[in-house]
């Protein structure tokens, strides 16, 4: 059996997301996956493709792909929920391997390491390499899939990381933390080498990808038909708001403009500091929230998404369920411009999940 997925649906998906990138639609954006449908065959023998599984090149970019179409036919998709690849296998900020970092995933989690240990900062510059290996091993992944889809399954933006923490890769964090003060001169060179890198990278693998990817999509799995990604700075967490107006927004700005569309990752409560300023990007259109560890789910934020809500941005909902969801809702007084990230489940729940889906208005 092949992925359960039709092109009438693709255009639903579409149209659903025009209106609600338009400010058009009434209703949240909620996907759901549900697992254990039967896939018609047997499991191939190659390796799911995962942060444990990316450095292994025995298997080539066709089986990796053939495996990948198993695990997308064993799922049934409800609500607003597509067959998309998310391609943050090779670590989050694998531009910094681009760049030369160095990629282990020994542990089977991926981390990036500088290529040289205590190197004086002026002797650091970030370049474009177009025979990367890591970088060519993304791309021909990508040949891959669409070769194989043909415009079926969607391959989002691999997972190239914040600007500011592809520097710290190469400086290392605690040594950034200094040079800020050091030799701010250097820090800014250095945001703005990783910056023309990085759309580089991401305009490599468009060209890879379009135009027979359905869409543009990344690790938040939101759909748009225009460039569109989720931008970040997870080492914002360790500055305050003066460091962050020098060394972060003005390249966040630069790369809204750049791209069509924008969100933003905002990753932890030593982050809120800065949403004043990241509401104040004209450009960005809409923000994620990630409480953190140990911190209680989306559901409890009020402040955070009113304050999202009142900008005029767009909100995902990272975690929480579909009850989050609701109480987001009720929150902002507003059901339009929210997604949630989405809903894994087993097959079993169909029905619950089926009826719940229709409470928020959605087929």
């Amino acid at each position: 059996m092949a992925i359960d997925f039709p092109p009438e649906r693709w255009a639903q998906v579409r149209e659903t997301y025009r209106q609600w990138w338009a400010g058009e639609l009434a209703r949240p954006i909620i996907p759901i996956e549900l697992v254990g449908r039967d896939p018609g065959r047997s499991r191939p023998d190659a390796p799911l493709l995962t942060q444990e599984t990316c450095a292994d090149f025995s298997f080539s970019p066709a089986q990796l792909i053939d495996r990948i179409d198993y695990e997308l036919s064993c799922k049934v998709f409800l609500g607003d929920a597509f067959p998309w690849v998310n391609l943050d296998v090779f670590g989050p900020g694998v531009a910094a391997a681009f760049m030369g970092a160095r990629l282990d995933n020994t542990s089977g989690r991926v981390w990036f390491w500088p290529p040289q240990e205590n190197q004086p900062i002026s002797d650091i510059h970030l370049e474009y390499d177009p025979h990367n290996p890591w970088l060519q091993r993304v791309l021909d992944i990508c040949a891959a899939a669409m070769e194989r889809w043909q415009g079926q399954v969607l391959v989002g933006m691999t997972d190239l990381g914040g600007n500011l923490d592809t520097v710290a890769t190469f400086v290392t964090t605690q040594r950034l933390l200094l040079e800020l003060y050091d030799h701010p001169e250097e820090v800014e060179r250095l945001i703005w080498e990783a910056h023309s890198c990085w759309h580089r990278f991401y305009a490599d693998i468009n060209a890879i990808l379009q135009p027979v990817n359905p869409g543009y999509s990344d690790w938040s799995g939101i759909y748009s038909e225009q460039p569109c990604y989720i931008l970040q700075c997870d080492f914002a967490y360790m500055i305050g708001p003066q460091m962050f107006e020098q060394f972060v927004l003005p390249e966040l700005h630069a790369s809204c403009q750049r791209l069509s569309r924008s969100f933003y990752h905002l990753d932890g409560i030593g982050q809120l500091r800065h949403l004043d300023m990241l509401l104040s990007i004209p450009e960005l259109d809409g923000v994620q929230w990630v409480p953190g560890d140990g911190k209680p789910d989306c559901a409890h934020w009020p402040e955070v998404f009113q304050k999202i809500h009142a900008a005029g941005k767009k909100i995902q909902v990272f975690n929480g369920g579909l009850a989050a969801v609701a109480a987001v809702i009720e929150q902002v007084g507003s059901a339009s411009g929210i997604q949630y990230h989405v809903e894994s489940a087993p097959l079993a729940r169909e029905s619950e999940l089926r009826a719940a889906l229709a409470a928020f208005g959605i087929a």
